[in-house]
């Protein structure tokens, strides 16, 4: 019974943020600061740096996974905090790249261009999916649901990993058609 509770009070949150969190990146993706006037320099450097957060938080995702499969719940806990912790990191200076920077324009050709096309699409698209799945899973977890913590982490897992490895791999990419 205490754990519906826990689930319904969070349920509300959980609705907004996954609403909410594509909306205002989809806006700011829109806005450029320096297009507005201000005088704000390029935030070029952050791209490597929130693609290896990426690639970290898909490291801490598969670790989380082993520690939970050995019966080390905190340590499995705090590694998906971690990853949360993350990937809001790896929001904050996407949107901050995109709003002082000039969108990169993909420039390979033939074949890899489609691969190219077809990873980020597929990258974006699970990235607002796997949104409302992250939260449900860890409300979950943290209201001792585990029966179905477990079930919807077997989905959660996979989509998360995708996400965080098909960034680096569009990072990887698109990196040297930057400030071409």
């Amino acid at each position: 019974m205490m754990q519906n509770t826990i689930e319904k009070r969070y349920n509300i949150w959980i609705v907004i943020l996954s609403v909410t969190i594509p909306v205002v990146v989809a806006i700011l993706f829109g806005i450029n600061l320096r297009d507005l006037g201000y005088d704000v320099k390029p935030l070029t450097f952050l791209p490597p740096i929130y693609a290896a957060i990426n690639g970290i938080t898909a490291i801490l995702l598969v670790g989380a996974v082993v520690a939970i499969k050995n019966g080390k719940r905190k340590l499995h806990e705090a590694l998906v905090k971690t990853c949360i912790g993350c990937s809001i990191a790896f929001l904050a200076m996407y949107v901050a790249y995109h709003m002082t920077s000039e969108s990169t324009s993909y420039g390979g050709e033939g074949f890899i261009r489609y691969v190219y096309f077809f990873i980020l699409i597929t990258h974006i698209l699970l990235s607002i999916i796997i949104i409302p799945f992250v939260l449900i899973t860890y409300v979950r977890g943290l209201s001792g649901n585990f029966a179905k913590h477990r079930k919807l982490a077997k989905i959660t897992f996979p989509l998360w990993l995708y996400v965080a490895v098909t960034g680096v791999v569009v990072y990887l990419m698109i990196s040297p058609y930057y400030g071409s």
